[in-house]
């Protein structure tokens, strides 16, 4: 994994925020978004369980699969509470006693 490779979730994430603010037809993530809360948060549950089960049956490129799909998920969740990935890892790093 490169920096590249997580400096692309920086991309997403700013993408996410740009398709909330100005919505389209095309967009999943403003369809998603206009859907409210709920459903956002059904999506990270179903996609979680999804990535579960992949863990414990399912090929790698299953588990990525899913896993890239809620990692996006999530960050639509966080978008629309005006929270970022930074706040996670800021969350994380407080976690870490070392």
């Amino acid at each position: 994994m490169t920096v590249e490779n997580i400096d692309f979730l920086n991309d997403l994430e700013q993408v996410i925020r740009d398709r909330i603010a100005s919505p389209s037809q095309e967009s999943y993530t403003a369809s998603l978004v206009a859907m409210g809360p709920k459903r956002i948060g059904q999506k990270i549950g179903e996609e979680g369980v999804e990535l579960a089960i992949a863990c414990v049956d399912g090929t790698d490129d299953e588990v990525l699969g899913e896993a890239a799909d809620l990692v996006y998920h999530v960050l639509v969740g966080l978008s629309v509470r005006d929270l970022s990935l930074a706040d996670v890892v800021a969350a994380l790093e407080s976690r870490h006693t070392g």
